[in-house]
């Protein structure tokens, strides 16, 4: 089994700054996708950040250029580094595992077998 636990969530302004952690225990898989989604009041999960354990990573439209994935050495912490943010970035943000690769491609969040509980990003005008 896999434990993921995120942190860093909070508010902040609009133009301002937040990272975001996500400390993975338990079990280890050499080949594996972890992302970042976020869902936002009355709206569908989105995925908006991939990091594939071979380093390649994926934006999603909605944040590129703003937000940066990323691990640490030991592949044990994900981050996302969130740079100008903007008022539509407030959601709650979730790390997730999928044991597999993500193949070139963003999976849909069905694909991710593991899941943290979520840190609440809120970002005032």
């Amino acid at each position: 089994q896999v434990q993921l636990v995120e942190s860093g969530g909070g508010s902040a302004q609009a133009g301002g700054s937040l990272r975001l952690s996500c400390v993975r225990t338990g079990d280890f898989y050499r080949y594996n996708c972890m992302a970042w989604f976020r869902q936002a009041p009355g709206k569908a999960r989105e995925g908006i950040a991939y990091h594939e354990s071979a380093g390649s990573v994926m934006y999603a439209d909605s944040v590129k250029g703003r937000f940066t994935i990323s691990r640490d050495s030991a592949d044990r912490t994900l981050y996302l580094q969130m740079n100008t943010l903007k008022p539509e970035d407030t959601a709650i943000y979730y790390c997730a595992l999928r044991t597999q690769p993500c193949g070139g491609r963003a999976p849909s969040s069905s694909a991710f077998s593991f899941w943290g509980q979520g840190t609440q990003v809120t970002v005032s005008p």
